[in-house]
């Protein structure tokens, strides 16, 4: 499937094991904290998500820019679709296997906006989400192109928002 949301959705659903986590590629935060996302460290937890805003984590090398983008982004998720989650866009996310197959079985974007999608998915499925704290350092080579890229999740966020709306998720 083309895109990270698509490439994501087909090796969620091709994983096995109790709990399948996928990070960003540039690895922009380090998997010693991958425990964090696991038994003991969290329980009663279906999807665990990285947060660059809950308390506790650490960015680093992030431009300003970069920063009040994403934040200006995330407000707007957050009064349309996901009231109380301060980072769906952060790349590192763990499932149990049946969220996972649950949520990326009806999971279809394939641009970035697929990470709202999913947890837009888990939460009307009744899956408890929760953020963990992270470092996280900014990559200077991200892939993310800034202007075309911000303008393709907001066409995903107000699909996302309609899918939504029409019951699509909840079925």
């Amino acid at each position: 499937e083309a895109g990270k949301g698509g490439a994501v959705r087909l090796g969620m659903l091709e994983a096995s094991g109790e709990y399948r986590f996928f990070c960003d590629a540039d690895f922009s935060m380090p998997l010693e904290q991958v425990d964090a996302f696991l038994p003991p460290a969290l329980e009663d937890v279906d999807v665990a998500i990285g947060s660059r805003e809950a308390s506790g984590s650490q960015r680093f090398d992030e431009p300003d820019h970069r920063h009040l983008m994403g934040r200006v982004y995330n407000r707007c998720v957050q009064l349309s679709l996901l009231p109380g989650i301060e980072d769906t866009q952060c790349g590192f996310k763990c499932f149990t296997a049946r969220a996972s197959q649950e949520v990326f079985s009806r999971q279809s974007l394939t641009g970035f906006g697929f990470d709202v999608e999913a947890l837009v998915i888990a939460r009307r499925r009744g899956f408890a989400i929760a953020e963990v704290p992270i470092p996280w350092t900014y990559d200077g080579d991200s892939r993310v192109r800034i202007f075309q890229d911000s303008i393709g999740m907001v066409l995903d966020l107000l699909l996302v928002f309609f899918r939504a709306r029409s019951g699509r998720y909840d079925r």
